[in-house]
C-alpha cells in the first residue's frame, strides 16, 4: 500500500515538473478579464513582429507616487511586458530626469491632504521615453481632460496606454512621412488661422495646401486639361470652412480621388454670416451658405441644414453692462451661438475626449437610411438646444432667450462615415476641362470620410499677431479638446493598420466609497484580517475530521 502511494507521489511530482518546465519553454498567457485588459490588440501584435531591434523604453514615472499614480505605473509596466511577449521591449530605470528637463517636457505638481491633515506635494513626469534604431519619441502616459476627476482621468489614461506607446512605434517605424492636403481657392482661412492645425498633423503628416485649379498646383496635359489623378498622392484631404463654391470639376475630381479610395474631411458652414458686421453693428443676417456641394454629400449620406443650433450649455462672451460710455462694464454673458460640444464614447475619434468649442454650428442629418454606410456620431449639443433655420439674424442683445424653447437635445453636429459610396458622376460625363481616358467609377473602395457642420471647430484665433492654441478662449482662458479631436479625425481617416481602433478599450473603473471606507474602517480592517484566518481555521477543521473518521480505528 505504501509502495502504492509512493509510485502516486512521484508520477503526480513528474507531471507538475513537466508542466512548469513547458510553461516556462512555451510561455502560455490567458486573459480572463471581462475587459481584455492584459491583452494587446491584433494590430498592435502585427507591428510589435515587424520589429527587427530592440525597443527601448524609459520609464520617466518613478519616485514617491500616491495610489493612483502607483495604479498607473503598474498598468504601463503590464502593458509593456505584454508588448515584450511579441517584441523585443527592454525597460530601462530612470537615472535622473535631467533628460525630461532637455526635452521640453513638463512635471506636473501633485497636492495632496494627508489623514493628518497636513498637504503633500510630490512632483511627477507621467512620460516614458521610446528608442527604436536611433530615433526617439515621447509617450505621454496622462491624459488630462477638462471636466473628468483625477481617478476618471487615470483611468482614462490606463485605458489609453496601449493606443500611447502603438502611436509612439508607429512614428518610429515608418519609412517615409505621408501627406495630406488642406484645400484652397474658395476663400478659406489663411494659414495663421489653422497655425495650430497644421502643427499638430505635422506630427504625423507632410501637410500642402492648394488649390486644384491653381496653375501652379495643378497637373496638366500639353493643352491645360487637368488630369483626375492630382490628389492620388495625399492620405487624406480637408476641406476646411470654405467661402465660395466648388467648381464642377473640383467635385469630379474630389469625388473620382473618393471612389479610388481617398479619405475626404469634410468641415464646412452651413449658413453664411459676417462676424466682422456683428461685432461692428451688433448684428448679422444669416442665410444658407451655396458651396455646390449639397448633392454630393447628400449623395455619400449626409446633409448639412442650412440652419444654426443654439445650446443653454454654451461659451460666455464679454458684455458691456455700463450705462455710462466712458466707463465700460465687461461681463460674462452666455452666448448660445457658441455651445461646447458633447463628444461620443462610441467612436475612436472621440473617446474620452472633453467638451469641443464652437461657434455659429449647424445641424446634421443622416440621409439615405438603407446604404450601408456606417455613421457614427462624433459631436452633439447638449440637453437643452434649440435650431434656427435661415434666412435669420443674430443680435448680440438677444442674451437672454425664452429657457422654455430649448426643448431638443443631442442634435448632431459632427459625423462619421465608413463604407463604400456612389460617385455623383455614376451616370454623367466628365465635366469639360477634364483629361481622362479612363471610365468614371461608378462606386467606391470601402473608405471614410468626417463631416462637421462648422470650421471653427479646427481654427484657432489670432491675438496681436500670434496664433493662439486651438480650442482656448481667451475669455474664459479654458482649453477645450479641439486639438485632440482635430488629430483624432485624421489619424481615423488615413488608419489603415487600425491602431487608431485601440483608443476604444475600455477599463472598468471600479471606485471605492471613500465616505463609507472611512467610516468603516475599523469593520473593513477586522473582516479583511480575521476572514482568511477563519476560512484556513475551518478548513484546516474539516481536514482533520475527515482524516480522523477515515482512519479511525472502530
Amino acid at each position: 500500500m505504501v509502495h502504492s502511494v509512493n509510485v502516486k507521489t512521484y508520477i503526480v511530482l513528474i507531471v507538475l515538473v513537466a508542466i512548469n518546465a513547458a510553461i516556462y519553454f512555451v510561455p502560455v498567457r490567458w486573459d480572463m478579464t471581462d475587459d481584455k485588459h492584459y491583452s494587446l490588440s491584433e494590430a498592435s501584435k502585427s507591428l510589435l513582429r515587424q520589429t527587427d531591434e530592440p525597443i527601448e523604453v524609459t520609464l520617466l514615472l518613478d519616485g514617491d507616487l500616491n495610489a493612483g499614480f502607483r495604479r498607473l505605473k503598474k498598468a504601463t509596466e503590464e502593458t509593456l511586458d505584454e508588448m515584450d511577449v511579441f517584441g523585443d521591449v527592454r525597460r530601462n530605470n530612470v537615472q535622473s530626469t535631467k533628460e525630461a528637463d532637455s526635452l521640453g517636457l513638463r512635471p506636473i505638481v501633485i497636492h495632496e491632504r494627508e489623514q493628518n491633515g497636513k498637504t503633500a506635494q510630490t512632483t511627477v513626469y507621467p512620460y516614458a521615453l521610446m528608442r527604436y534604431k536611433g530615433r526617439k519619441a515621447v509617450v505621454t502616459l496622462l491624459k488630462n481632460t477638462r471636466g473628468l476627476s483625477g481617478e476618471e482621468n487615470l483611468n482614462a489614461s490606463i485605458e489609453q496606454l496601449e493606443f500611447a506607446f502603438m502611436e509612439a512605434l508607429h512614428l518610429l517605424t515608418q519609412r517615409e512621412t505621408p501627406r495630406i492636403a488642406i484645400l484652397e481657392g474658395h476663400g478659406e482661412p489663411d494659414e495663421a488661422h489653422t497655425y495650430d492645425l497644421m502643427t499638430a498633423l505635422s506630427k504625423y503628416f507632410q501637410v500642402d495646401r492648394g488649390s486644384i485649379e491653381n496653375s501652379d498646383v495643378r497637373i496638366q496635359n500639353s493643352e491645360g486639361s487637368i488630369q483626375t489623378h492630382m490628389l492620388d498622392g495625399y492620405k487624406a484631404v480637408l476641406v476646411i470652412s470654405p467661402q465660395s463654391a466648388f467648381s464642377d470639376v473640383e467635385r469630379f475630381i474630389i469625388d473620382q480621388y473618393l471612389m479610388r479610395g481617398g479619405t475626404v474631411l469634410w468641415a464646412m458652414d452651413g449658413v453664411q454670416f459676417s462676424e466682422q458686421v456683428l461685432q461692428s453693428d451688433g448684428f448679422t443676417p444669416v442665410v444658407a451658405r451655396e458651396l455646390g456641394l449639397t448633392e454630393m454629400l447628400f449623395r455619400y449620406g449626409i446633409r448639412i441644414n442650412p440652419a444654426l443650433v443654439q445650446d443653454i450649455q454654451c461659451l460666455p462672451i464679454p458684455v458691456n453692462v455700463s450705462n455710462d460710455p466712458s466707463q465700460p462694464n465687461l461681463q460674462p454673458m452666455p452666448w448660445t451661438y457658441a455651445p461646447l460640444l458633447l463628444t461620443s464614447e462610441g467612436s475612436p475619434v472621440t473617446k474620452s475626449l472633453g467638451q469641443i468649442m464652437s461657434t455659429f454650428v449647424s445641424p446634421i442629418d443622416a440621409v439615405g437610411g438603407e446604404d450601408g454606410i456606417e455613421k457614427r456620431i462624433l459631436l452633439a449639443t447638449s440637453t437643452a438646444s434649440r435650431v434656427t433655420a435661415a434666412p435669420a439674424e443674430v443680435d448680440l442683445s438677444d442674451l437672454n432667450p425664452d429657457m422654455n424653447t430649448f426643448r431638443y437635445q443631442y442634435i448632431p453636429v459632427a459625423v462619421s462615415l465608413e463604407g463604400v459610396f456612389p460617385s455623383v458622376y455614376a451616370h454623367r460625363i466628365a465635366p469639360e476641362g477634364i483629361e481622362t481616358h479612363e471610365p468614371i467609377i461608378k462606386q467606391s473602395r470601402r473608405t471614410r470620410q468626417i463631416v462637421i457642420a462648422s470650421g471653427s471647430i479646427l481654427l484657432n484665433e489670432v491675438q496681436k499677431g500670434q496664433p493662439l492654441p486651438m480650442g482656448y478662449d481667451r475669455y474664459s482662458q479654458m482649453q477645450f479638446s479641439n486639438r485632440d479631436f482635430a488629430v483624432n479625425a485624421v489619424l481615423w481617416l488615413t488608419d489603415e493598420e487600425g491602431l487608431i481602433g485601440l483608443r476604444e478599450k475600455s477599463v472598468a473603473l471600479r471606485l471605492l466609497n471613500d465616505r463609507r471606507a472611512h467610516e468603516n474602517r475599523m469593520q473593513v480592517q477586522l473582516v479583511s484580517t480575521i476572514s482568511p484566518i477563519a476560512i484556513l481555521a475551518l478548513i484546516g477543521g474539516i481536514v482533520w475530521i475527515v482524516r480522523k473518521r477515515k482512519y479511525e480505528i472502530n
